[in-house]
């Protein structure tokens, strides 16, 4: 069948043959056992609704062996013949323009070349799933390609709950994924009910259909790791800066390593995702054994390169050989999976990849203890490198969290604080959050590489125009965006979809939003899908990340990403997304996200000045009520633009008053 007609058909009528396990493939790790016998019985149940009962005899021995091979039910035989990728918007059967555009983003979070485990639908994370099975992926494309603009899809973590009558201005898609009952928020309830097929672990942009590839995070990587370096005084030429983690968005360490112009060591445990990032371009090079990883790292320093380095091993033994060479390290993170830590985000030393993914299935309490060893071990080593003048910070993997609760020397003298800072604490919520820039995103719907450049001219020009009059506390964030959207054709960083990335503000993205769209309208570009990170100013609430530099203590509330996606489902979102889980793990966050299509219609202009302008703000709002300067110079200087607007303002409080009580 084509690819039309197999959309189309959503699950088939006519089983179709099982499909061979593919070892080519990086699959997932196998979940551990988590379900009693009764359980077990409930998720073949739930597995098998999907289809019709006369093929519930074969189907329920199939069900059986997948969740005892894997943990999981994925229906492999269901997954479909045709090509997963980002087509061109014009090749999907859909009536709706706007429902072809969340098809093209489905299939490029899904792409082999974008996503971390394809065949088990999970895009990055190690657990980030766009749907749990191919049964959901089939029913949800085929609901897609029959609505029209005037229904809603609601999904329910990955399972399409149904077509709903709405109205044009409403969204096409509205995702809710892991929204469950607080007592049944811990790791474990995730294993359980994700096993069970009631729920999944979206990540941030994976279950809301948004991941562009590792190129997602390259900017803000650059932004950090510069930001690092102006830290600590000192150029990124010739300076060291060593993390670890290559899978999904991680793999976007080496490549802001480059562009910023230091030396990156990234230690990875697994080949193939290794081996995919040398073949990509994503790092120059590949290094198996430590002897020859710190001679080559010492000749690097000493010809002050720039140069991005796998070592394929453990990150722990990377920093003990490093600091018993005596090798500098400028700056240092982690951005393993630790929010997953059990279930492959995090490996242990001193055991195989191999030997580590046995035992995580099979002797899964062994595991997490070598899991909490490594990590008081990583972190022992940390310690002497910043005893020598490392800076090291949390890249909001909940490395430092999960080092807290492993009992490794991670905390302040005050017993409250961590050590080290999260980067959004010390860099990117003060520079860039309080200010209203974050990572606004577009993909060219239309497959184009020329389409690409040109939104990359247009964006750059908008820019630039409004770098003229921007007040001095934001001219140095326009000036790195400038500087990385006129480099950003050269830096090779299509994965997938024909996707585009800057830091801007409310002005700048609602300005770019609309020369889009009057380019849209002139015919000079195809539709353009509009989105973001959720890791941005306003979408999500993350009391380790996203928010860790809100000092009042609403950091662990999240009335933020609630409200935001609430605001932008009635101010023209295309589809909107609300999430538990995300980089910092199951239970520690709640993040929103929404996707846009322009379409060169005068509504998308009227949602646009509506929606992002809201999205931004709402955000900016929060960051201001609790104190924070940057956030109150930027929504005063809003409420000045926009007089419909209208904020509750701090009072300053005197802390002599205070510290007098």
């Amino acid at each position: 069948m084509a690819f039309k007609e197999q959309v189309l058909e959503g699950i088939p009528l006519k089983l179709p043959p099982k499909r061979p396990y593919d070892s080519s493939i990086n699959h997932a790790p196998k979940r551990k056992a988590i379900l009693s016998k009764e359980e077990e019985k409930l998720a073949l149940r739930n597995a098998l609704r999907y289809f019709d009962k006369k093929d519930h005899p074969v189907l329920i021995k199939e069900f059986k062996e997948e969740l005892e091979r894997y943990g999981r039910i994925y229906m492999y035989r269901f997954r479909p013949d045709y090509k997963i990728y980002a087509r061109p918007i014009h090749e999907y059967p859909a009536q709706s323009k706007q429902a072809a555009a969340i098809m093209l983003m489905i299939q490029n979070n899904l792409d082999y070349a974008v996503a971390q485990h394809p065949h088990e639908l999970i895009t990055y994370g190690g657990n980030g799933g766009v749907f749990s099975n191919w049964a959901q992926y089939r029913l949800t494309m085929k609901y897609l390609a029959e609505m029209n603009d005037e229904q809603t899809l609601v999904m329910y973590s990955g399972h399409p709950m149904g077509v709903f009558p709405s109205h044009k201005e409403a969204p096409r898609v509205v995702v809710t994924n892991g929204m469950m009952i607080p007592n049944y928020s811990q790791p474990d309830d995730w294993e359980k009910f994700n096993a069970l097929g009631v729920t999944q672990y979206g990540q941030m942009t994976a279950g809301s259909y948004m991941y562009i590839g590792p190129q997602g995070i390259v900017h803000g990587t650059t932004i950090t790791v510069l930001n690092a370096f102006r830290k600590i005084n000192k150029s990124p030429k010739g300076g060291l800066f060593v993390t670890s983690g290559l899978g999904g968005m991680s793999g976007a360490q080496p490549k802001a390593g480059n562009i910023a112009g230091c030396i990156t060591v990234c230690a990875e445990v697994n080949p193939k995702i290794t081996q995919v990032r040398l073949d990509q371009g994503w790092i120059d090079e590949k290094i198996t054994t430590i002897p020859a990883l710190t001679q080559r790292v010492t000749a690097a320093i000493i010809n002050k390169e720039t140069v991005s380095i796998a070592y394929l091993g453990n990150i722990v033994d990377v920093r003990e050989a490093f600091d018993k060479e005596s090798i500098t390290i400028d700056i240092g993170s982690d951005q393993t999976s630790l929010h997953n830590p059990w279930a492959g985000g995090y490996y242990p030393v001193d055991i195989t990849f191999e030997e580590a993914n046995d035992m995580m299935a099979n002797a899964p309490e062994l595991f997490k203890g070598k899991v909490k060893e490594t990590l008081c071990r990583h972190t022992a080593a940390i310690n002497k490198h910043t005893e020598k003048g490392t800076y090291f910070f949390d890249y909001g993997n909940a490395f430092l969290l999960e080092a807290s609760r492993a009992g490794a020397d991670i905390m302040a003298e005050n017993g409250i604080d961590f050590k080290y800072p999260s980067y959004v604490q010390d860099i990117m919520g003060p520079m860039c959050f309080d200010y209203g820039f974050g990572p606004f995103r577009w993909v060219c719907a239309s497959g184009k590489p020329e389409d690409l450049e040109k939104t990359d001219h247009i964006a750059c020009q908008v820019l630039e125009d409004i770098m003229k009059d921007a007040p001095q506390e934001i001219q140095q964030q326009m000036a790195d965006n400038i500087q990385w959207i006129k480099g950003a054709q050269n830096n090779k960083l299509v994965v997938g979809s024909q996707a585009g990335i800057l830091y801007a503000d409310a002005e700048g993205r609602a300005k770019i939003a609309e020369a889009f769209n009057q380019a849209i309208a002139k015919g000079e570009i195809d539709t353009v899908i509009l989105g973001r990170d959720h890791h941005d100013v306003y979408g999500t609430d993350s009391p380790y990340r996203e928010t860790s530099n809100i000092y009042d203590g609403s950091r662990f509330t999240a009335d933020m990403a609630i409200q935001n996606v609430i605001g932008d489902s009635f101010r023209g979102a295309t589809w909107v997304s609300i999430h538990n889980g995300g980089g910092v793990g199951w239970g520690e966050v709640i993040n929103g996200g929404f996707g846009m299509v322009l379409d060169g219609s005068k509504e998308a202009s009227k949602r646009v000045k509506s929606m992002l302008f809201w999205d931004v703000n709402n955000g900016i709002s929060r960051r201001s009520w609790a104190r924070n300067e940057g956030a109150i110079f930027a929504i005063k200087r809003a409420m000045e633009a926009e007089p419909n607007l209208k904020v509750t303002l701090p009072n300053r409080v005197d802390d002599t008053l205070i510290d007098s009580i």
